[in-house]
Protein backbone atom coordinates (compact mmCIF):
# COMPACT_ATOMS: atom_id res chain seq x y z
CA UNK A 1 0.00 0.00 0.00
CA UNK A 2 1.18 3.49 -0.80
CA UNK A 3 1.73 5.72 2.19
CA UNK A 4 1.59 9.43 2.87
CA UNK A 5 4.60 11.49 3.95
CA UNK A 6 3.73 10.96 7.62
CA UNK A 7 3.63 7.17 7.21
CA UNK A 8 -0.16 6.76 7.06
CA UNK A 9 -1.99 4.98 4.27
CA UNK A 10 -2.96 7.18 1.33
CA UNK A 11 -6.57 7.32 0.16
CA UNK A 12 -7.80 4.85 -2.49
CA UNK A 13 -8.18 7.74 -4.95
CA UNK A 14 -4.58 8.84 -4.37
CA UNK A 15 -3.31 5.28 -4.70
CA UNK A 16 -5.13 4.84 -8.00
CA UNK A 17 -3.60 8.06 -9.34
CA UNK A 18 -0.08 7.21 -8.14
CA UNK A 19 -0.18 3.69 -9.58
CA UNK A 20 -1.69 4.88 -12.86
CA UNK A 21 1.04 7.52 -13.20
CA UNK A 22 3.79 4.94 -12.76
CA UNK A 23 2.24 2.35 -15.09
CA UNK A 24 1.06 4.75 -17.81
CA UNK A 25 4.49 6.41 -17.94
CA UNK A 26 6.56 3.24 -17.65
CA UNK A 27 4.52 0.68 -19.60
CA UNK A 28 2.17 2.78 -21.74
CA UNK A 29 -1.49 3.73 -21.55
CA UNK A 30 -2.88 1.00 -23.79
CA UNK A 31 -0.68 -1.68 -22.24
CA UNK A 32 -2.04 -0.85 -18.78
CA UNK A 33 -5.49 -2.16 -18.00
CA UNK A 34 -7.82 -0.81 -15.34
CA UNK A 35 -7.81 -4.15 -13.49
CA UNK A 36 -4.02 -4.02 -13.12
CA UNK A 37 -4.14 -0.47 -11.76
CA UNK A 38 -6.81 -1.43 -9.23
CA UNK A 39 -4.95 -4.57 -8.15
CA UNK A 40 -1.71 -2.66 -7.51
CA UNK A 41 -3.53 0.23 -5.83
CA UNK A 42 -5.66 -2.05 -3.66
CA UNK A 43 -8.78 -0.17 -4.72
CA UNK A 44 -12.20 -1.02 -6.17
CA UNK A 45 -13.74 -0.28 -9.55
CA UNK A 46 -16.46 1.60 -7.72
CA UNK A 47 -13.85 3.97 -6.28
CA UNK A 48 -12.18 4.50 -9.64
CA UNK A 49 -15.37 5.23 -11.56
CA UNK A 50 -16.86 7.34 -8.77
CA UNK A 51 -13.73 9.52 -8.67
CA UNK A 52 -12.52 9.52 -12.28
CA UNK A 53 -15.40 8.15 -14.37
CA UNK A 54 -13.31 6.55 -17.13
CA UNK A 55 -9.80 5.56 -18.14
CA UNK A 56 -9.52 8.70 -20.28
CA UNK A 57 -10.48 10.85 -17.29
CA UNK A 58 -7.86 9.04 -15.21
CA UNK A 59 -5.31 9.73 -17.94
CA UNK A 60 -6.25 13.43 -17.80
CA UNK A 61 -5.58 13.45 -14.07
CA UNK A 62 -2.29 11.60 -14.55
CA UNK A 63 -1.07 14.05 -17.21
CA UNK A 64 -2.11 17.04 -15.12
CA UNK A 65 -0.09 15.81 -12.14
CA UNK A 66 2.82 14.54 -14.21
CA UNK A 67 3.14 17.81 -16.12
CA UNK A 68 2.92 19.95 -13.01
CA UNK A 69 5.50 17.91 -11.10
CA UNK A 70 7.89 17.60 -14.07
CA UNK A 71 7.86 21.34 -14.74
CA UNK A 72 8.40 22.07 -11.05
CA UNK A 73 11.28 19.60 -10.86
CA UNK A 74 12.91 20.74 -14.10
CA UNK A 75 12.87 24.48 -13.44
CA UNK A 76 13.81 24.00 -9.78
CA UNK A 77 16.86 22.07 -10.97
CA UNK A 78 17.77 24.86 -13.39
CA UNK A 79 17.45 27.39 -10.56
CA UNK A 80 19.69 25.24 -8.34
CA UNK A 81 22.28 24.87 -11.11
CA UNK A 82 23.11 28.58 -11.32
CA UNK A 83 21.79 31.91 -10.02
CA UNK A 84 22.53 33.72 -13.29
CA UNK A 85 19.86 33.35 -16.02
CA UNK A 86 22.27 32.65 -18.89
CA UNK A 87 24.00 29.95 -16.89
CA UNK A 88 20.62 28.39 -16.06
CA UNK A 89 19.95 27.99 -19.78
CA UNK A 90 23.30 26.26 -20.21
CA UNK A 91 22.22 23.80 -17.50
CA UNK A 92 19.30 22.45 -19.57
CA UNK A 93 21.15 19.44 -21.00
CA UNK A 94 22.91 18.48 -17.73
CA UNK A 95 19.52 18.47 -16.00
CA UNK A 96 18.10 16.26 -18.76
CA UNK A 97 21.12 14.02 -18.22
CA UNK A 98 20.35 13.72 -14.52
CA UNK A 99 16.80 12.67 -15.42
CA UNK A 100 18.02 10.12 -17.99
CA UNK A 101 20.53 8.63 -15.54
CA UNK A 102 18.22 8.76 -12.52
CA UNK A 103 16.61 5.35 -13.00
CA UNK A 104 13.10 6.55 -13.86
CA UNK A 105 13.39 7.96 -17.35
CA UNK A 106 10.26 7.06 -19.31
CA UNK A 107 10.32 9.97 -21.74
CA UNK A 108 7.74 12.74 -21.99
CA UNK A 109 4.36 11.56 -20.70
CA UNK A 110 2.56 13.88 -23.13
CA UNK A 111 4.46 12.79 -26.24
CA UNK A 112 4.03 9.16 -25.21
CA UNK A 113 0.28 9.53 -24.70
CA UNK A 114 -0.26 11.41 -27.97
CA UNK A 115 1.74 8.76 -29.87
CA UNK A 116 -0.51 6.00 -28.47
CA UNK A 117 -3.80 7.65 -29.38
CA UNK A 118 -5.62 8.70 -32.52
CA UNK A 119 -4.15 11.91 -33.81
CA UNK A 120 -7.58 13.58 -33.75
CA UNK A 121 -7.88 13.25 -29.96
CA UNK A 122 -8.26 17.01 -29.50
CA UNK A 123 -8.35 16.97 -25.70
CA UNK A 124 -5.06 15.09 -25.51
CA UNK A 125 -3.30 17.34 -28.00
CA UNK A 126 -4.57 20.40 -26.12
CA UNK A 127 -3.18 19.04 -22.83
CA UNK A 128 0.21 18.52 -24.50
CA UNK A 129 0.03 22.03 -26.01
CA UNK A 130 -0.83 23.53 -22.61
CA UNK A 131 2.19 21.76 -21.09
CA UNK A 132 4.36 23.23 -23.83
CA UNK A 133 2.92 26.72 -23.32
CA UNK A 134 3.92 26.61 -19.65
CA UNK A 135 7.48 25.62 -20.58
CA UNK A 136 7.70 28.24 -23.33
CA UNK A 137 6.56 30.97 -20.96
CA UNK A 138 9.24 30.05 -18.41
CA UNK A 139 11.99 29.91 -21.02
CA UNK A 140 10.91 33.23 -22.54
CA UNK A 141 11.13 34.81 -19.09
CA UNK A 142 14.59 33.37 -18.41
CA UNK A 143 15.72 34.37 -21.92
CA UNK A 144 14.57 37.95 -21.37
CA UNK A 145 16.33 38.05 -17.99
CA UNK A 146 19.48 36.72 -19.67
CA UNK A 147 19.44 39.62 -22.14
CA UNK A 148 18.38 37.79 -25.30
CA UNK A 149 16.62 39.96 -27.86
CA UNK A 150 14.03 37.43 -29.09
CA UNK A 151 13.16 35.43 -25.96
CA UNK A 152 9.97 33.89 -27.42
CA UNK A 153 11.87 32.54 -30.43
CA UNK A 154 14.67 31.32 -28.20
CA UNK A 155 12.12 29.55 -25.99
CA UNK A 156 10.78 27.64 -29.01
CA UNK A 157 14.29 26.63 -30.04
CA UNK A 158 15.02 25.37 -26.53
CA UNK A 159 11.77 23.41 -26.33
CA UNK A 160 12.47 21.79 -29.70
CA UNK A 161 15.94 20.83 -28.47
CA UNK A 162 14.49 19.33 -25.29
CA UNK A 163 11.76 17.36 -27.08
CA UNK A 164 14.25 16.07 -29.64
CA UNK A 165 16.72 15.06 -26.95
CA UNK A 166 14.04 13.24 -24.95
CA UNK A 167 12.82 11.39 -28.05
CA UNK A 168 16.35 10.43 -29.10
CA UNK A 169 17.18 9.15 -25.61
CA UNK A 170 13.97 7.12 -25.55
CA UNK A 171 14.63 5.52 -28.93
CA UNK A 172 18.35 4.92 -28.57
CA UNK A 173 18.96 4.66 -24.83
CA UNK A 174 22.37 6.08 -25.72
CA UNK A 175 23.80 8.69 -23.34
CA UNK A 176 26.02 10.09 -26.11
CA UNK A 177 22.87 11.86 -27.35
CA UNK A 178 23.40 14.24 -24.44
CA UNK A 179 26.80 15.34 -25.72
CA UNK A 180 25.31 16.19 -29.12
CA UNK A 181 22.44 17.99 -27.40
CA UNK A 182 24.90 20.03 -25.33
CA UNK A 183 26.74 21.14 -28.46
CA UNK A 184 23.44 22.06 -30.11
CA UNK A 185 22.42 24.02 -27.01
CA UNK A 186 25.71 25.93 -27.03
CA UNK A 187 25.18 26.75 -30.72
CA UNK A 188 21.63 27.99 -30.11
CA UNK A 189 22.63 30.21 -27.20
CA UNK A 190 25.68 31.52 -29.04
CA UNK A 191 23.71 32.44 -32.17
CA UNK A 192 20.66 33.93 -30.41
CA UNK A 193 20.52 37.74 -30.79
CA UNK A 194 21.12 39.81 -27.67
CA UNK A 195 18.89 42.70 -26.70
CA UNK A 196 21.94 45.00 -26.55
CA UNK A 197 23.16 43.91 -29.98
CA UNK A 198 26.28 42.28 -28.53
CA UNK A 199 27.43 38.80 -29.47
CA UNK A 200 26.03 36.20 -27.09
CA UNK A 201 28.69 34.44 -25.02
CA UNK A 202 29.17 30.73 -25.51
Amino acid sequence: MLKTADGGLSSPQARILDVARELFCRDGVHATGIDRILAEAGASKMTLYARYGSKDALLRAVLTEEGKEWRQWFFDRLDEAAPEPRARLHAIVPVLGDWFNGGKFYGCAFMNAVSEHRKDEAWLREMAAAHHREILARFALIGAEAGYGEPATLARQLLLLIDGTIAALMVSGDASVLDIARRNLDAILSAAPRSDGARAPV
